[in-house]
């Protein structure tokens, strides 16, 4: 019972302490310090900047930008506007894919007393999504870099310039910052950036990239952080993903420095719901306050951060931030070997580490990974989401108790795989609900091997793991071997990683090598694991907590569960005839299962999480067709509505560029719309020019070329593309904010022709059409809704 209490109240603690270290900081007021950072004083530029959305190339966008120079100027920036085309080109198999447009970057300065050192730039972008008023993207950040230039200015003249760059388009396809380092002056004189992004509308600030050999500037970020979430964990995971900001420009560009984000309430994401209302105003605090403080360190330096080797780094509690060089990890991972060892060295004098025990153990730990992967894949599964950035809105509109139903599935987890070796006998009843997890998976949404797999592993760990009873001295040394293993693995293969094994590692090894692997039970020594555990436990709940946020993957958290396990296992660990451990370990799960159900059953939508819907208006003038089409992957009843208006029946279909993949239509009546001008001339150097003009009023144009022989020399709008040139190969451009258009050629060395699907985006309903009908409370326009699209294809020879 004294375990079951010490475990029950080591839980409570650890969450507690989760929660609390997780709380964005309180917003500063207005009359805070001028040297510091007020989210009361960033506000209203955000409340201006959000006021509705502005994609790059909207009247909106150009309001925001006449805005921003006022504040700049004000500032004493003397800002310019760069304007320029930019583009940003990636090869996919034997397609390219080009996205570009002209973008309108605003750069001011903030003069140092050395105006020939390297400058320190403070980066965000100004542009939002369409439909999206961008509060938290990126508005907080544009907001914040003008409160941190604004700071730097009360607090003197800095050592060096420091240079603020609002770019545009970022949203585009990071067009400003590409233009920006591709084409601007300054760009050779930054030496150390910072850049402000978002990806939700709350949370604690991570700062989550930076440059290459980052030891000098993680050594500056440790210095004067004053509240820091980041870890070398976080770095190394970001740049194993697809995901890219503003900052991937400057680090390609071999600028150092720091990239900083907030990503909680990721139902705003993107979102209408993105409103400076709904903006947690601790998150812009966090953001602005540490984002200065390392300004700060750099713009009145003597010295920027110079190039070191990586380091391992990752913040504890209260401020703190642990950093040293990766070689450091094997001092901490012996260390940690050696309590563990003291630990076994002290229950093998007692009897009570005999080596099948251990052997069980490791057995456990492994059963308890793929229990937890296989709850949470189900878990996942059962909601009845599926799987896509709009799909798993319908989670995040209901974030907090799918969060709470995976703490309970895991917990229960814990406590079956713990009460399993203690018991033993337990083979059948462990491997059934394991196994059985795992094929009920394939109950939700179809056949699903990976979930049949881990049931299957899971019921074979647990026919050679519980098969008799194993000490808890025994099951707890296998369970840290497995951690020794682990973090021996990560130190070899990736060593900025590796803390995230050996730090709680070492923190089980103390208290084996103080309980003597658990053989000391009383009180005391109940008390130090538990205390030992609430730290440990409640330091890896951030990780977890990050992961829940950042990936659609819960069954990645079993690594979190299992973590935790090195830890708590000798608090969870039950004797031979201890039961009720295992009734409350199923009760918890079906507990969790009974909140999928809820989180399933019980559509969440209402005015603050509104679902998403999307309409547009398709004409194919060419053709004298019309469709009403939707680019959500579901068909609610306001959608519903808005296709059959014209009395047309609901399929799928693709429009002429690829725009949007498969999509919902339902033929509509013509309407009048003018289409893109396309016009294929010969020039005199023998080359050929296309130049595509949008309708009036267009912003997008979207094209797909595929030629039927091979061309060479391509450039667009001036600029050489390596687009074309293969024969069949698809070349899909995207481009925006450009009335004039663009401008694409090449050379052929014979006679050829040029398949050409285009569309052209309006981000207005069209007049002559049947209105849409109206949205109720909970119901929202998403993306480029509402919308005019006119497109169709042609055949172009030569």
């Amino acid at each position: 019972m004294g375990r079951s209490i010490a475990l029950a109240l080591c839980l409570i603690a650890a969450f507690a302490l989760a929660w609390t270290a997780n709380k964005t900081p309180r917003p500063a007021p207005a009359s805070a310090p001028l040297t510091s950072f007020s989210a009361a004083r960033a506000l209203p530029d955000i409340e201006v900047i959000a006021k509705a959305p502005h994609p790059m190339g909207s009247p909106q966008n150009a309001a925001v930008r006449d805005y921003l120079l006022q504040r700049m100027t004000a500032l004493g920036l003397e800002p310019q506007v760069q304007r320029a085309d930019a583009l940003l080109e990636r090869q996919r198999g034997a397609d390219v894919a080009i996205s570009g447009g002209r973008v309108e970057n605003i750069i001011g300065v903030l003069p140092g007393r050395d105006r020939t050192s390297p400058a320190v730039a403070v980066m965000a972008h100004y542009d939002s999504v369409p439909g999206s008023p961008g509060a938290a993207d990126d508005a907080t950040g544009v907001a914040a870099a003008l409160e941190i230039v604004r700071a730097l200015k009360a607090q003197g003249q800095p050592a060096r310039d420091v240079v603020l760059i609002l770019t545009d388009g970022e949203e585009s396809g990071l067009l400003g910052a590409t233009a920006f380092f591709e084409q601007h002056p300054l760009a050779k004189r930054i030496g150390f950036l910072l850049n402000m992004e978002a990806r939700g509308g709350g949370g604690r600030a991570q700062m989550f990239q930076t440059g290459a050999e980052n030891g000098g500037t993680i050594d500056l970020l440790r210095k004067t952080a004053i509240s820091p979430t980041a870890s070398s964990l976080t770095v190394f995971m970001y740049e194993k993903m697809p995901n890219d900001t503003d900052f991937t420009i400057s680090k390609a560009a071999g600028v150092p420095g720091l990239n900083y984000a907030f990503i909680g309430r990721q139902f705003d994401y993107h979102s209408p719901t993105s409103t400076p209302a709904n903006l947690d105003k601790g998150s812009l605090q966090h953001i602005g306050q540490e984002t200065l403080a390392a300004a700060r360190g750099a713009a009145f330096a003597g010295s920027l951060p110079a190039p070191a080797p990586s380091v391992v780094y990752a913040n504890t509690f209260a401020g703190h931030m642990l950093a040293y060089p990766p070689a450091a990890g094997w001092p901490i991972l012996a260390f940690a070997g050696l309590l563990i060892a003291v630990g076994g060295w002290q229950a093998r004098g007692k009897g009570i580490l005999p080596w099948r025990d251990v052997v069980q153990g490791m057995g456990a730990a492994l059963y308890l990974i793929a229990l937890s992967a296989v709850l949470f894949r189900l878990a996942r599964r059962a909601t009845g989401a599926d799987f896509g950035f709009l799909e798993q809105r319908y989670l995040l509109a209901q974030v907090t108790r799918w969060e709470i139903a995976l703490i309970l599935l895991a917990i229960g987890a814990l406590a079956i795989a713990a009460s399993a070796a203690g018991r033993g006998r337990t083979r059948l009843a462990t491997g059934l609900i394991v196994l059985g997890s795992g094929a009920a998976c394939s109950a939700f949404g179809g056949w699903d091997p990976v979930g049949l797999g881990l049931g299957a592993a899971g019921a074979i760990l647990a026919t050679v793991s519980f098969g008799r009873p194993a000490s808890a001295a025994g099951s707890w040394a296998g369970l840290l071997a497995t951690g020794f293993l682990a973090a021996l693995a990560l130190q070899i293969l990736a060593p900025t990683t590796a803390f995230l094994a050996a730090w709680p590692l070492t923190l089980a090894g103390l208290g084996a090598a103080i309980t003597g692997m658990a053989s000391k039970r009383s009180l005391p020594f109940l008390g130090v694991l538990a205390v030992l555990g609430v730290v440990g436990v409640g330091w890896l709940l951030g990780f977890g907590h990050g992961v829940f946020q950042g990936l659609d993957m819960p069954e990645l958290l079993a690594l979190i569960v299992w973590l935790s396990a090195l830890l708590l296992w000798p608090l969870a660990h039950t004797g031979e005839n201890e039961k009720g451990v295992r009734v409350t370990a199923v009760a918890l799960i079906m507990l969790g299962f009974v909140l999928v159900a809820v989180v399933r059953l019980d559509p969440p939508w209402n005015a603050r999480y509104p679902q998403a819907t999307h309409a547009a208006y398709f004409m194919d003038p060419a053709a004298g067709e019309a469709s009403r089409i939707s680019m959500t992957p579901d068909i609610p009843a306001w959608t519903r509505q808005m296709l059959t208006a014209d009395g047309g029946k609901i399929g799928q279909t693709s429009l002429p560029a690829g725009w949007g993949g498969k999509v919902w239509a339902a033929k509509a009546a013509p309407i009048r719309a003018a289409a893109p001008t396309l016009a294929l001339t010969p020039q005199a150097d023998g080359s050929q020019r296309l130049l595509v003009t949008p309708p009036p009023g267009a912003r997008t144009l979207a094209l797909v070329l595929r030629p039927s022989v091979k061309l060479t020399d391509a450039t667009l709008n001036s600029r050489p593309v390596a687009a074309l040139a293969a024969p069949g190969a698809k070349t899909r451009i995207r481009w925006e904010a450009s009335q004039q258009g663009l401008e694409l050629t090449f050379k052929a060395a014979g006679p050829g022709a040029l398949e050409v699907g285009y569309i052209a985006i309006t981000e207005a309903w069209p007049a002559d059409a049947k209105p849409l009908p109206a949205r109720p409370a909970d119901v929202m326009a998403f993306d480029a809704s509402d919308a005019t699209i006119v497109g169709g294809t042609q055949r172009l020879t030569w």
